[in-house]
């Protein structure tokens, strides 16, 4: 998306940072205010469970890092997405699941986000991954950035 609006503002930089800026925001706090959304994680009758949860936080720590180096994180976007994380934890923590039990480390989810970003701007370089990095998907799918970067050097 930076990249188009990149090209179709040429010159208009800052104007294509702001509208990327004000996307990014109004998206992410619609998903915020969304009832129905938090209803379902909070009451509904499929708990979001250390799956859910860790994919949530993934997605949202994604949106950080890739808004942080388009220069288009604000300092709401930012504080409203931590909130959105911090009130994910607390639906699992109410339904007796322990996240602190079924989440990585903070630095695993801004070192995957960090990959994920190089991978879809063309700047990965996997020589110097020193430990396998899984999505929390990838039980579900099969796949871990391991096997993607295994099978991209073939």
């Amino acid at each position: 998306m930076a990249s188009i609006a990149t090209d179709m503002f040429v010159g208009r930089e800052r104007f294509a940072t702001l509208l990327l800026m004000r996307l990014s925001d109004t998206v992410i706090l619609w998903l915020s205010e969304d009832q129905a959304f938090w209803e379902d994680i909070e009451a509904g009758q499929v708990p979001l469970g250390a799956f859910g949860l860790r994919q949530l936080y993934l997605d949202m720590q994604f949106v950080i890092i890739f808004a942080s180096q388009g220069r288009y994180l604000s300092r709401q976007l930012h504080q409203v997405i931590k909130n959105i994380i911090s009130r994910a934890i607390e639906a699992v923590a109410a339904t007796g699941l322990d996240p602190n039990s079924v989440l990585p480390e903070d630095e695993w989810f801004v070192e995957v986000s960090q990959i994920a970003v190089k991978m879809l701007t063309g700047k990965a370089t996997f020589g110097n991954v020193e430990r396998e990095v899984t999505s929390p998907t990838a039980s579900v799918s099969g796949r871990s950035m391991s096997s993607v970067h295994s099978h991209g050097s073939n």
